[in-house]
């Protein structure tokens, strides 16, 4: 009967190490590619800023006419930038970050498991040798009854860590499903919508952009106070080589 127990406990155990296993494979997989994604996303938006410097320097060469034309296009893209910008910063606070985290997390999972692993052996363990000493030594109540205690204790200790530990796998697929729902939510600011209706309808709508570049001053130069955390170097392209290698071929 201890021995039935004892097995399906193990099985249980097995199915809780899979759980663990299998969102510490795919977490750690979809972090490297949402970091990438965001490294990525972070150098298009600085080559956009280049190119539109560029622009304002060639307009400032031109004739006033095609001089607002390109001005007025350099200071909608400049726009799409701060959104492109929104995004790497989001996606590094509510993606990334909270993904990385999830190392700590299953490491400590992992802990439990092992915590309750050790108490389950220990516990078989002293019920083989209650059995043992039943065959060998049918007759000593006093031998019979310390292998009876120890083994009463050690099923006393697996106990509490199995209740321990199934409250604690519990919880952590409570939290993992709801920041898989914060990870998809998060993807998109509050007003995502209505700023995107807005660069739509703007980009839609030729008068409306020279009315507004003829109010409003400057010369669509990028925005310094659009700060920039990630400064990337020369080695984050090389960090992303294998990906580009099969961007290339497709």
């Amino acid at each position: 009967m201890l021995r039935r127990s004892l097995e399906n406990r193990d099985a249980q155990t097995r199915q809780l190490q899979d759980a663990v296993t299998n969102v510490e494979k795919h977490f750690g997989e979809l972090c490297q590619i949402f970091a990438a994604y965001v490294r990525k996303t972070a150098r298009l938006r600085d080559k956009a800023d280049l190119l539109v410097n560029e622009i304002n320097i060639y307009a400032s060469t031109e004739t006033p006419h095609l001089k607002q034309g390109l001005k007025n296009f350099a200071d909608e893209f400049a726009k799409l930038q701060d959104y492109r910008q929104a995004e790497v910063e989001r996606l590094e606070a509510k993606v990334v970050e909270p993904l990385k985290a999830y190392g700590t997390i299953v490491r400590m999972k992992r802990d439990d498991l092992k915590a309750t692993l050790t108490a389950r052996n220990r516990e078989a363990k002293q019920l083989t040798q209650l059995e043992r000493t039943r065959q060998r030594n049918p007759s000593d109540r006093h031998v019979i009854s310390q292998a009876e205690t120890e083994l009463q204790r050690a099923t006393m200790d697996a106990t509490r860590t199995t209740r321990h530990l199934e409250e604690t796998i519990d919880n952590f697929e409570k939290q993992k499903i709801r920041d898989i729902k914060v990870f998809r939510n998060s993807l998109y600011p509050p007003d995502y919508t209505s700023r995107l209706d807005i660069v739509r309808a703007n980009s839609k709508s030729p008068l409306q952009r020279s009315l507004s570049a003829k109010c409003v001053s400057g010369t669509g130069q990028v925005s310094t106070s659009r700060l920039r955390k990630d400064q990337h170097t020369e080695d984050d392209d090389a960090d992303d080589e294998d990906l580009d290698v099969t961007e290339d071929e497709n």
